[in-house]
């Protein structure tokens, strides 16, 4: 995005972020940034970047979850295996041969990210030159933006599924399974140097033999990307190497570097030579004196000065123009009475300013070339002219005059520029297509890091289904013990019932009254002879106070019997009483008391068995 069509209030975040957490992405590519951006703030739920902006002054925190964002960092080891394979046979193998073995071998991964591609280049020089001399001589200076990275990279301890592209024999020599995790062995790990770093504000590190910088650049604009590769030129050493990843080009900075291999993106230094041209001519010339035996020969050198396609003139030692050929007449308009005439009186000499150039070939015996002087013609019409100034000289080398040479390039010219246009046109056309490849490249990490984050979820989601089938399973078992549970209290409770029922009958076949009191003198069963006799139904007496009926029996005589036998000082009490039943007849009752007495010989009641004798009396053999 140009910074024409930059969002205002997108560069209003920005500058928000810079001012208070120190991060500028001012050299960030807009689309990119942009993107990012959005995908943090839907996740929100928040609308604009002006709403986003008063979210982070109110949740410091986010700053965290925003940069985590805005820097993917999706990277592996070994990453392109077959770019690595040339970087080890090739490259490691020309910086070992071109050092001494005091001198220190120096490598810096910029955009390291999470160590990954810093631990690959140790045990690449590692494998080249043995542990002990990679102990001592060898430093690699892993450097990123993204604090969380780098302490992530510095505990040097790696998943299975991170580890799983590391060639086999090099896991097992140069890393240490603990837990599930693999950690780096120490003596590996002790020469790479992780620091934060700031491409595009920090001084870069100095000396480097080897500079790896892979899919970092792809985020940044064009011109940021020229002042990086800037840094890059100055931290390498001349003929050191430059390796990037297979989305970033470098097609515009060619006169920085120049490609070793260019589909793996590996380049190598130029050094800040410059080449000089001093290629000076000199023509002698040598005549005697005229003779009728020459006098055709001059003719013919006058016809052919003449007739020559390239202007020329020639002026003597005073400046007087001496000879014009017709291509310079033409050119400059010229007549027959411009000759003879001094050149500083011609318009184009005052235009091109020849007089000072004759007076320095002149005076200084070297031939003047003078480029790309622009003329127009009696038509309007632009003619690009190349002008040489030479002397002219006799046989005793005494300086005649000069010859001025006007060669006309306007067509080289012209297509000198259509080359030009066409090359930039061609390199536009490449730093778009770079432009496309980066945003490709990107969307494609941003993908593969939506990708893991779906893996993540699927698994998590597996691990969740997982216990809720094991819930399930034992919800199941649950149920079936409550069916079973349920099973056996319906059995029960039709063994109660059963039971209930037996004493019900037992309670009614009974013929005398039967009240039992639990230790309260509450009246717990009441069986149907007594509704007979006292004219009360179960449930009008049910948990009321035997001592508090009002009923035809009376009852102040039992309270000391039925205490006694509550109390077990006492197992049994009989006595007659007078009463009066619920027709209000007189009777005679015979009552016993007895203790009701569980299992474990504990009393837990009383039982009144109340006998009408008027009745028994009447029954039959009694």
């Amino acid at each position: 995005m140009s910074n024409t069509e930059q969002d205002p209030k997108l560069e209003e975040l920005l500058d928000y972020i810079k001012l208070n957490r120190g991060y500028d992405f001012s050299g960030y590519k807009r689309a990119s940034l942009s993107r990012r951006i959005r995908k943090r703030i839907q996740m929100l739920n928040i609308e604009s970047y002006t709403d986003y902006l008063d979210y982070l002054e109110v949740h410091p925190d986010e700053f965290v979850e925003l940069f985590n964002m805005i820097m993917i960092n999706v990277t592996t080891f070994f990453r392109e295996p077959e770019s690595w394979e040339y970087v080890t046979d090739e490259i490691v193998t020309r910086i070992i041969a071109a050092k001494q073995l005091s001198n220190p071998i120096r490598i810096w991964s910029a955009g390291c990210a999470s160590g990954e591609e810093a631990y690959t280049i140790a045990m690449l020089l590692s494998e080249a030159v043995g542990m002990e001399e990679y102990s001592q001589r060898v430093k690699i200076f892993a450097t990123d933006i993204d604090s969380d990275a780098l302490n992530y990279a510095r505990h040097a301890s790696y998943s299975a599924k991170e580890v799983q592209s590391i060639p086999e024999a090099l896991l097992k020599k140069y890393f240490e399974r603990i837990d599930n995790r693999y950690l780096v062995l120490k003596e590996l790990r002790r020469c790479v140097i992780f620091g934060r770093h700031n491409l595009l504000q920090d001084a870069p590190i100095s000396k480097i033999d080897l500079l790896v910088c892979r899919n970092t650049l792809m985020y940044f604009n064009t011109e940021t990307q020229g002042k990086i590769f800037h840094k890059f030129h100055f931290a390498l050493n001349n003929g050191g190497y430059l390796f990037l990843g297979k989305a970033e080009m470098l097609l515009s900075r060619n006169h920085f570097f120049t490609p070793i291999d260019l589909r793996r993106r590996i380049f190598t230094k130029l050094s800040n030579g410059s080449m000089r041209e001093m290629l000076i001519s000199m023509a002698n010339s040598s005549s005697s004196q005229p003779t009728p035996e020459i006098t055709d020969k001059i003719r013919l050198y006058e016809a052919a000065f003449e007739i020559d396609p390239v202007a020329q003139i020639v002026v003597n030692r005073n400046h007087l123009v001496i000879l014009a050929n017709a291509q310079a007449c033409s050119l400059f308009d010229l007549n027959p009475q411009n000759l003879t005439r001094p050149l500083q009186d011609l318009e184009f000499s005052h235009r091109m300013e020849l007089q000072s150039h004759i007076d320095q070939v002149l005076n200084n015996n070297h031939t003047l070339n003078l480029k790309d002087i622009e003329w127009f013609t009696a038509e309007r019409e632009i003619r690009n002219l190349n002008v040489q100034i030479m002397q002219l000289l006799d046989n005793t080398k005494q300086v005649l005059g000069a010859q001025i040479i006007f060669n006309d390039v306007t067509h080289f010219k012209q297509l000198q520029n259509e080359l030009e246009q066409s090359n930039q046109e061609l390199e536009t056309a490449y730093e778009e297509l770079q432009s496309t490849n980066e945003e490709l490249e990107t969307t494609n990490e941003e993908l593969q890091s939506t990708v893991e984050e779906l893996e993540t979820t699927n698994e998590e989601l597996q691990s969740t289904n997982e216990e809720l089938e094991t819930m399930n399973e034992e919800l199941q078992s649950t149920n079936e013990e409550l069916q079973t549970i349920n099973e056996e209290v319906r059995l029960r409770s039709e063994d109660l019932n059963r039971v209930n029922s037996f004493l019900e009958s037992i309670l009614t076949s009974i013929r005398a009254g039967v009240i039992v009191l639990n230790p309260d003198y509450q009246i717990v069963i009441w069986n149907r002879k007594a509704e007979d006799l006292w004219g009360l139904r179960f449930d009008e007496v049910f948990l009321k106070n035997f001592m508090n009926l009002d009923i035809g029996l009376p009852l102040e005589p039992l309270r000391q019997p039925i205490r006694t036998v509550m109390t077990g000082e006492s197992e049994l009490c009989e006595m007659m009483l007078n009463a009066r039943n619920r027709r209000g007849k007189a009777i005679q009752c015979q009552v016993i008391c007895t203790p009701l007495i569980r299992i474990e010989g504990e009393i837990q009641g009383i039982i009144l068995l109340i006998e009408d004798f008027e009745q028994v009396e009447n029954l039959p053999g009694v």
